[in-house]
């Protein structure tokens, strides 16, 4: 079961970098995980852990890259249909 939290909880923070261009908090992904902010925090850290390219800003919660975005702007600008709303790693 765990497992599948750690999965969901991946795929939900690439999807709101689509959706909006950035990393969710933890308390947004405990919103659309429907499970309390300690464990979505914690499921976020253990996604991060089990993925290449996914860490955050040191001694914080806050993510700064999640492969293939940064959440903290970069030279990469990434554009779809004309609109650039993401940076990538």
């Amino acid at each position: 079961m765990q497992d599948a939290l750690v999965q969901r909880t991946y795929t939900a923070v690439v999807e709101h970098f689509i959706k909006t261009g950035r990393a969710p908090h933890y308390t947004e992904l405990a919103k659309t995980l429907d499970v309390p902010p300690e464990k979505a925090r914690q499921a976020q850290h253990q996604a991060a852990e089990s993925s290449i390219g996914c860490w955050f800003v040191k001694d914080t919660d806050y993510v700064e890259s999640w492969a293939p975005f940064s959440n903290v702007p970069t030279q990469y600008l990434v554009t779809i249909d004309g609109e650039q709303k993401w940076f990538g790693q």
